[in-house]
């Protein structure tokens, strides 16, 4: 373990993650990131414990148990390490902690102040509440799906970052640090009901403001913040790689236009210039960027305050000099992977600690909070990694 004065301002706080995917796992990574101790606690596969890889940067910074949750004995040990944690996190369907014997009833009975975060995507109620589904739908129904993408082509997915982890993940961790500062002025913890297509909506409010102010129209491709306008777009390179811009104020795009050598003539006045014009004026843009390479491109606007910066690819990205000098991307034992965010004045900046093997920290997890480890292990209602 990390010296808990170095660890980060969640120090001395304990989380139980019950394993699950996703959302759940990544808003534990962002506690353990910020110093909270993280246990958690896998489930056996085939009466073993799972397979360990080094490369799952979601579990890095935490410490695993494996118990088997379906045995009562387990059920009792988690409501045990319950008694010495702050957060419990669980990503089931609306019932299933409850079934299990762990839900917040139960854990409030040993912990009144714990905080209890639930990790779904259509949330505890609702019509949907019981039913499947993954990040495409949750922002589907929300409109943030229909909003991206060009204007005669179909909605691009933008990856699992708008509903997974911006509208779940994030508003988890926001959830949970807010009932926990409640939670040290009443003495009651609560539940956090961390529901995906909720966060995505409430992600959607700054284009909710300009649909309703009338600057925003309900079709994708041909707004402000969606690459309807010339100078908020990407643009393709001599060598097949992109460019994007986001010259959005006119000094920028001023600017902008200076060092593409186009005369600011041809697009004055450009805030009241006709959207019907905004094709053939992307088309000049287009042109210009199409005349150099990504890297002459991105020699010239090194520095400017044109708003322009080079599309790179996953690895690449890790080589940008400012990436590369902030530590926005890591690699720790080969694995490529982010830096810790946010960062605080605090505390020093610290590399990673790899995921661990699952099960790594059973026995010394559950001896420290005063359960019987061998007796659990023996019985095989925990398992120990070899």
């Amino acid at each position: 373990m990390v010296d808990e004065a170095a660890r980060g301002p969640l120090a001395g706080r304990t989380v139980i993650e019950l394993a699950g995917i996703g959302p759940g796992p990544f808003a534990c990574m962002v506690l353990a990131d910020m110093g909270a101790d993280v246990i958690r606690v896998d489930r056996p596969i085939g009466g073993a414990v799972p397979a360990a890889t080094t490369a799952d940067v979601l579990n890095r910074n935490k410490r695993s148990i494996v118990l088997d949750l379906k045995r009562p004995e387990a059920v009792d040990a988690i409501l045990g390490l319950v008694e010495r944690a702050d957060v419990l996190v669980e990503g089931y369907r609306p019932g299933v902690a409850e079934r299990l014997g762990i839900g917040p009833d139960a854990v409030w009975a040993r912990k009144p102040k714990l905080v209890y975060g639930r990790m779904t995507g259509w949330g505890q109620e609702g019509p949907l509440a019981h039913s499947a589904g993954h990040d495409i739908g949750y922002i589907a129904l929300t409109g943030a799906l229909h909003a991206i993408g060009e204007a005669d082509g179909p909605p691009q997915i933008p990856l699992n970052l708008v509903g997974d982890f911006g509208g779940g993940s994030t508003y988890l961790v926001m959830g949970v640090l807010a009932a926990l500062l409640e939670a040290e002025r009443t003495g009651r913890g609560q539940v956090v009901d961390a529901a995906i297509v909720d966060g995505a909506a409430h992600l959607m409010a700054v284009i909710h403001a300009l649909l309703g102010a009338g600057r925003w129209e309900d079709r994708r491709g041909v707004n402000m913040l969606d690459g309807g306008t010339p100078y908020y777009a990407v643009y393709e390179t001599s060598d097949g790689r992109h460019m994007a811009v986001g010259a959005l104020e006119p000094k920028f795009f001023a600017e902008l236009l200076r060092l593409l050598d186009v005369p600011e003539s041809t697009f004055a006045p450009r805030d009241r210039a006709d959207r019907s014009r905004w094709p053939e004026l992307r088309a000049i843009l287009a042109d210009r960027f199409a005349g150099r390479t990504q890297a002459e491109w991105s020699e010239l606007f090194d520095g400017t305050d044109a708003c322009v910066a080079p599309v790179l690819g996953l690895r690449a990205a890790a080589t940008h000099p400012h990436v590369a000098a902030r530590g926005s991307l890591v690699e720790v034992e080969g694995v490529l992977q982010p830096g810790a965010a946010p960062r605080f004045s605090g505390h020093a900046a610290t590399p990673p600690a790899p995921a661990p093997a699952p099960g790594r920290d059973t026995r010394a997890v559950l001896a420290a909070a005063g359960l019987d480890a061998d007796a659990l292990l023996a019985e095989g209602v925990a398992l120990q990694a070899e």
